[in-house]
C-alpha cells in the first residue's frame, strides 16, 4: 500500500518564494481546483492520499515534498534554504512520525526535498542555491548506515534538481540538458526534453505510471516512446510558484 501526504493550497500562495520566475498572478481558486485532480489522480492510482490542512502562514507549504526525504527505512527532515519555509517541516514530520523513524538535517546544512532524487539505491543531491554542501555531508554520514550511495550533482538556471530530470521508468531519467548533465547519472537511459519546454523535466512516477503536467505535448510525445502509462493533470497555476507535480506530494509504502 503506497501513502501520498498532501497539503492544501493556502490563499497565501501568492506570496511564494520566487528565484528563477518573474512574479505573475496566481488564481487561488484555479490552484486549489488543480491540485485537487491530482490529488484525485493519485486516489484513482490505488494510493491513500493524507490530506493535511492548509497552513494560512506558510506560503509555498502546498509543496510538501520539500520538508523531507522518505525512504523504506527512514524518513529524512529537511532544513529548507529559504528561512520563510522552515516552519514547514514540524507538521510534516507530525505526519511521518507513524510510518518512519525520522532523522533530521541540522545547520548548517540547507537541504529542499527537491533536490533530491531517489533512484534504488542511489541518491542524487543537487547543489543549488536552496542545498548546499553540508546537505550532501550529512545525508551521506545519514544514510550510508541503510547502504545508499549519494551523489552530488550540480544544478544551474533552475530551482532543483527534480526542476531539471525526474526519473520516468525503471532505468530512465527525463532530462533538461541544459540545467542537469547527462553524466552525473552514468548507466541510465534519457529522454531529453523538447528544447521549445525547458519546465518540461518534472514528472512523478507513481508505480509503472507517470503523472505528468498537461502543457508539455511535445515532451509528453517523446515520454510516450518510452511508457503508454501517462496521466496528464493541469499544473499551471502553481507552477507560477515554481512547483511542479513531484513538489506537491510525498509519496511512500506504508
Amino acid at each position: 500500500m503506497f501513502i501520498a501526504i498532501t497539503r492544501e493550497v493556502p490563499g497565501s500562495i501568492v506570496d511564494c518564494e520566487l528565484t528563477h520566475l518573474a512574479r505573475t498572478p496566481i488564481d487561488v481558486v484555479r490552484a486549489r481546483a488543480q491540485h485537487e485532480q491530482y490529488c484525485d489522480v493519485l486516489r484513482v492510482l490505488g494510493l491513500e492520499v493524507l490530506s493535511l490542512p492548509e497552513e494560512p502562514d506558510l506560503p509555498d507549504s502546498v509543496f510538501v515534498e520539500d520538508a523531507a526525504v522518505v525512504l523504506d527505512e527512514v524518513a529524512v527532515l529537511t532544513r529548507p534554504g529559504a528561512n520563510s519555509r522552515r516552519p514547514e517541516v514540524e507538521s510534516i514530520a507530525q505526519a511521518l512520525e507513524p510510518f518512519r523513524p525520522l532523522l533530521r538535517i541540522e545547520s548548517p546544512a540547507t537541504l529542499d526535498g527537491g533536490d533530491v532524487l531517489v533512484v534504488g539505491r542511489k541518491i542524487f543531491v543537487g547543489q543549488t542555491l536552496r542545498t548546499n554542501a553540508s546537505a550532501l555531508e550529512q545525508m551521506t554520514n545519514l544514510l550510508k548506515p541503510f547502504g545508499y550511495e549519494v551523489i552530488g550533482v550540480p544544478v544551474t538556471e533552475c530551482l532543483h534538481l527534480k526542476s531539471g530530470v525526474t526519473q520516468v521508468a525503471e532505468n530512465t531519467l527525463l532530462i533538461n540538458p541544459a540545467w542537469v548533465e547527462k553524466k552525473y547519472f552514468p548507466g541510465f537511459d534519457f529522454i531529453e526534453t523538447d528544447p521549445s519546454e525547458p519546465f518540461a523535466a518534472n514528472a512523478l512516477l507513481v508505480g509503472k505510471t507517470v503523472i505528468y503536467p498537461s502543457a508539455f505535448a511535445g515532451t509528453r510525445a517523446r515520454l510516450e516512446t518510452v511508457t503508454p502509462c501517462i496521466v496528464t493533470v493541469e499544473a499551471d497555476e502553481l507552477s507560477k510558484a515554481e512547483g511542479g507535480v513531484t513538489c506537491c506530494s510525498l509519496v511512500f509504502k506504508r
